[in-house]
C-alpha cells in the first residue's frame, strides 16, 4: 500500500512548458495566423508552375525539360517531361529557414539526356529580396521570368514562378517538398511522410433476427433434421442454435448482431443447414441480401419482416447449377442507427454518438491540438550503420484521425502542426501517438515491416478548463518484456474551447451512451466480440487509404488486446481499490481516535454537534452538505493545475516482475507450456480477465466518488458544489419529516412511474473521471 504513495521518477512526469506560440497580433489586434498552438516555422516557398519557348537540345528538335531548384546544399527536382518545350509542373518546394546555409536561390531548367543532363538556362534569387506572404493574405501570384545563363546573359524560353516567405500555415505547405525530406525518393515514399486527415468510416450494427423457415427439403427424410442457420458478412460469420423443432418448418428467433460499414461492400448471406453428422452440415439453401436495401431505425420500434427465397446450387455434370424450389426463410433485418458502435475501450472513448446523424446533437465546443515536438526520442533502427529515428505522430478523436508529416532522421523533431476537432461530450479523451516510419523507401514493399510505436498520450477533456492553453511535454512512456521504459518527450499544446456553458453543464445530466443501449441493451459478451470486428473493419479501411494509415497504428491507438489477463494489471486495480478504501480506513481510524480522547477538545467539540444534531435532526443534511461545499471550496485552492497523464505507480509497472511481463506479452493461446498446460493457463488467463475488468470497474466508482471535490473535472465539481449549497438551503427550510417521506415514497415508488433510462444523478455520476486514463 505505502508503494502506491510513493511519487514516480522525476524523468517521468509532466512539465509544463512556455513555447513562443504563434497568433503574434498585429495592428487593430488582427492575427497573423490562425495557428495560434504552435510554434511558427519560417519556409521558403518556390512554386514552379511551367515554362515556354524553350530551346531544341536533341537532334529530333524537342527537350525533355525538368526543374532543379537548389538552394545551399539542398536540391529539389520536378518531374521531367518526353519531348515537350512548353511543360506544366505546378510543383511546390519548401525550405526550412532553419537550415538554410546560403543567401541565393537558383532555379535552373535542364534538358533530360542519357550521358549528361544539358543546362538550359536558370534564375537566381536573393533571400534578402523575397517578399513575405503572411494568410490569411491571397497566394503570392507567379510570374514569367526570362532564363539566362550564368553570367546573367538573357537566353531563349522563359519561366513562371512565384518565390515566397511563408510558415507552416501556408496552403502550399501540405503539398510541398520538402528540404529535410530530400533523402527520400519515389512518389510512394513522398506520400508516405506528407501530413494526412483520415475519417473512421461509418459504422453500423446489424442485426439479424432469424424467426423461422418453411418448406425444407433435407437429402434424408428418414430422419428429424437438426437445422440451424449461418449468417455470414465478410470476415464475421454467427449461426443460430440448432432449432427446437426438428422438422422441415423449424423456428428460432434469435437475433444475431454484426458490424457493416459503409460504404456496405459485402452482402449478408444466410444458409440454412443441417448438421447431419458430428462435423457434417448439407446447405439446405441459401440467399444473398445487399446491405443497401435494409432498413434503417432509429429507435426501438418493430422494424417489417421479411420472407426470403432460399436457393440451392448443385453439381450435375462437373458444372454448378441452380436449382429453385420453394424453401423459405422468415427473418427480421435491420441496420440500427440509435446505438453508438464501440471500437474504442469505454473507458477513454473518443466518441459516443449514435450511427445516426439524425439523432445528433449541437457540439458543445471546440478542441484544438498543437503537437509541436518531441525530444529525446528512443533511436527506433539503423540506417547505414547508424542510429536513427524517423517519427510521426497520430491524432485520434472521434472519427477523426489527423497524421503530422515525418521528419526524417531526428532524435528532436519539429512538427508545430495544428488539428481541429468538433466536440459534442466533454467527457470524451484524445489519444496522440508517435511512431517510427518504417516505408520510406519504396512504400508498402517495406518486407513485412512495421511502424514501430514510440508512446502515446491520452487527455481527457473533462479534466480541462476551457478557453485555457495548456502547454506540457508528456513522457512517452511504453512497456517492453524487459519493463517500462521511457522512450522520449512529446511537446503538446492543448485548448478546449467551449460555445455553450449551459449545454455543457447540461451534457452532465445525459446518458452517457445513446438511448438504446438502455432501452435495448447489448450483452457484455455480445459487446466484446462487436468492439473486435468494429476494431478489425477500422483498420482495414484505414490500411486502404493512401497513404495508408497501418493495421499496427489503428489497432495501438484503439487499444486492441487492453482486456487480456495480465497480473501487473489486475495488481494496480488492486491497489487502486486499496486507495479509494484508503479514505474510509482513515475515517475510521479517526473516529477511533475521537472515541478514545486523543485530542480531547476535538472530541468535546464533536460531542457538542452531536447534540445539536440529535436535539435539532432537521440539521443534519444542511450540515453534510453545508459541510461538503466547504471541503470542496477549500480543495479548491489545490485543484489539479495540469491534465492527469500515464502514471508507472499506478500502472504497477516501474516494479512488475520479469515473469509477470512475460506473462502480459506472451502470445494468446500460450508458448510457454505443453499443450495440456496450455489448455489450462489460457482458461485461467479468460477467466482472471473477466474478474481484472469488475476489479477495475469498482476502482473506477470509488474513484469517482473521491473526483467529487478533487476538482479533477472542474465543471462537474462546480455543479455538486452549487449543488451541495442548493440542497443545504432547501433542505434547511424544509422538515426533516417531509424531506423523509418524500425520499422513500420516490424509492419506494410503483414500477409505472419509473422509466428505463438511468437518472439524473447516476448520468452524472457515470461522467466523473477516474484514473483509468492515466494506466499503461
Amino acid at each position: 500500500m505505502k508503494m502506491m504513495h510513493r511519487p514516480p521518477p522525476d524523468d517521468y512526469l509532466l512539465k509544463e512548458t512556455r513555447p513562443h506560440l504563434g497568433g503574434v497580433k498585429m495592428a487593430g489586434d488582427k492575427l497573423t495566423s490562425t495557428y495560434d498552438l504552435v510554434e511558427q516555422m519560417q519556409y521558403l516557398y518556390v512554386r514552379v508552375v511551367k515554362a515556354r519557348d524553350l530551346p531544341a537540345k536533341d537532334v529530333t528538335g524537342s527537350c525533355d525539360p525538368y526543374v532543379e531548384v537548389r538552394l545551399g546544399n539542398y536540391k529539389g527536382t520536378t518531374r521531367h517531361f518526353e519531348k515537350k518545350s512548353n511543360p506544366e509542373w505546378n510543383q511546390v518546394f519548401a525550405f526550412s529557414r532553419e537550415r538554410i546555409q546560403a543567401g541565393m536561390l537558383e532555379v535552373t531548367v535542364k534538358d533530360k539526356d542519357l550521358v549528361k543532363d544539358d543546362f538550359m538556362g536558370l534564375m537566381s534569387f536573393d533571400l534578402n529580396e523575397v517578399p513575405k506572404r503572411v494568410p490569411p493574405d491571397s497566394p503570392l501570384a507567379p510570374q514569367w521570368y526570362r532564363l539566362e545563363d550564368r553570367k546573367g546573359n538573357k537566353l531563349k524560353g522563359e519561366i513562371m514562378l512565384a518565390v515566397w516567405w511563408g510558415t507552416q500555415a501556408d496552403e502550399a505547405f501540405t503539398e510541398a517538398w520538402h528540404s529535410d525530406a530530400a533523402t527520400v525518393g519515389g512518389t510512394d515514399a513522398l506520400a508516405n511522410i506528407r501530413s494526412k486527415v483520415y475519417l473512421s468510416p461509418k459504422l453500423w450494427y446489424l442485426r439479424v433476427n432469424v424467426i423461422e423457415a418453411q418448406d425444407l427439403i433435407p437429402s434424408d427424410r428418414t430422419r428429424f433434421p437438426e437445422v440451424y442457420v449461418k449468417a455470414v458478412l465478410g470476415h464475421q460469420m454467427l449461426r443460430t442454435r440448432v432449432s427446437m423443432s426438428k422438422s422441415i418448418n423449424p423456428m428460432w428467433n434469435e437475433d444475431l448482431m454484426f458490424v457493416a460499414a459503409e460504404p456496405f461492400e459485402e452482402h449478408l448471406i444466410l444458409s440454412v443447414e443441417d448438421r447431419v453428422a458430428p462435423n457434417k452440415e448439407e446447405v439446405l439453401g441459401m440467399c444473398v441480401i445487399p446491405l443497401q436495401y435494409v432498413e434503417r431505425r432509429l429507435d426501438h420500434r418493430a422494424i417489417n419482416t421479411r420472407w426470403f427465397n432460399l436457393e440451392k446450387h448443385v453439381m450435375i455434370d462437373g458444372e454448378k447449377k441452380q436449382v429453385k424450389f420453394a424453401s423459405k426463410i422468415h427473418t427480421r433485418i435491420g441496420l440500427e442507427g440509435g446505438y453508438h458502435v464501440l471500437d474504442e475501450s469505454t473507458h477513454y472513448s473518443s466518441d459516443l454518438r449514435p450511427t445516426d446523424k439524425r439523432l445528433w446533437k449541437k457540439s458543445i465546443g471546440v478542441l484544438e491540438v498543437g503537437i509541436l515536438s518531441a525530444h529525446g526520442l528512443t533511436p527506433m533502427k539503423s540506417k547505414d550503420g547508424r542510429a536513427a529515428t524517423d517519427a510521426y505522430c497520430v491524432a485520434k478523436y472521434g472519427t477523426k484521425w489527423v497524421r503530422t508529416r515525418t521528419i526524417i532522421d531526428s532524435f528532436t523533431p519539429k512538427w508545430n502542426e495544428q488539428y481541429t476537432w468538433e466536440v459534442f461530450d466533454p467527457c470524451t479523451v484524445v489519444t496522440i501517438g508517435v511512431f517510427d516510419n518504417c516505408h520510406l523507401h519504396g512504400g508498402d514493399k517495406g518486407n513485412g515491416a512495421k511502424d514501430s510505436r514510440i508512446g502515446k498520450v491520452r487527455i481527457r477533456l473533462s479534466t480541462l478548463e476551457t478557453d485555457r492553453v495548456y502547454t506540457h511535454s508528456y513522457p512517452l512512456l511504453v512497456l517492453h518484456p524487459s519493463g517500462v521504459k521511457k522512450m522520449g518527450e512529446i511537446h503538446l499544446a492543448v485548448r478546449f474551447t467551449c460555445s455553450s456553458l449551459l449545454n455543457m453543464m447540461h451534457m452532465y445530466s445525459q446518458p452517457l451512451l445513446p438511448k438504446m443501449h438502455y432501452i435495448h441493451p447489448l450483452t457484455i459478451t455480445q459487446l466484446e466480440i462487436l468492439r473486435h470486428q468494429a476494431t478489425q473493419i477500422v483498420s482495414m479501411r484505414l490500411s486502404r487509404a493512401e497513404p495508408p494509415l497501418r493495421k499496427e497504428i489503428v489497432e495501438y491507438m484503439l487499444d486492441v488486446g487492453s482486456h487480456m489477463w495480465s497480473m501487473r494489471r489486475s495488481k494496480a486495480n488492486m491497489f487502486r481499490i486499496m486507495g479509494v478504501l484508503g479514505g474510509f480506513i482513515a475515517i475510521g481510524k479517526w473516529f477511533g481516535q475521537i472515541c478514545n480522547w486523543k485530542n480531547p477538545i476535538t472530541t468535546v467539540l464533536i460531542h457538542i454537534l452531536f447534540l445539536i444534531l440529535v436535539l435539532y435532526p432537521e440539521l443534519i443534511l444542511p450540515t453534510i452538505f453545508l459541510y461538503l461545499f466547504l471541503i470542496g471550496v477549500w480543495y479548491y485552492r489545490w485543484r489539479p493545475k495540469n491534465p492527469p497523464h500515464m502514471d508507472t505507480r499506478l500502472s504497477c509497472a516501474d516494479n512488475a516482475h520479469p515473469d509477470e511481463l512475460d506473462e502480459e506479452f506472451d502470445t494468446f493461446p500460450t508458448s510457454r507450456h505443453p499443450d495440456i498446460i496450455r489448455m489450462r493457463y489460457d482458461r485461467l488467463r479468460s477467466f482472471s480477465g473477466k474478474i481484472q475488468t469488475v476489479v477495475g470497474d469498482i476502482a473506477t466508482q470509488g474513484e469517482r466518488l473521491q473526483s467529487l471535490l478533487s476538482w479533477r473535472d472542474p465543471r462537474a465539481t462546480a455543479l455538486f458544489v452549487i449543488f451541495c449549497l442548493i440542497a443545504a438551503i432547501v433542505l434547511y427550510v424544509t422538515p426533516f419529516q417531509v424531506v423523509a417521506l418524500i425520499t422513500g415514497f420516490y424509492v419506494l415508488r410503483h414500477p409505472r412511474f419509473r422509466h428505463r433510462l438511468p437518472s439524473v444523478p447516476l448520468n452524472y455520476f457515470r461522467r466523473l473521471p477516474a484514473k483509468t486514463d492515466c494506466m499503461l
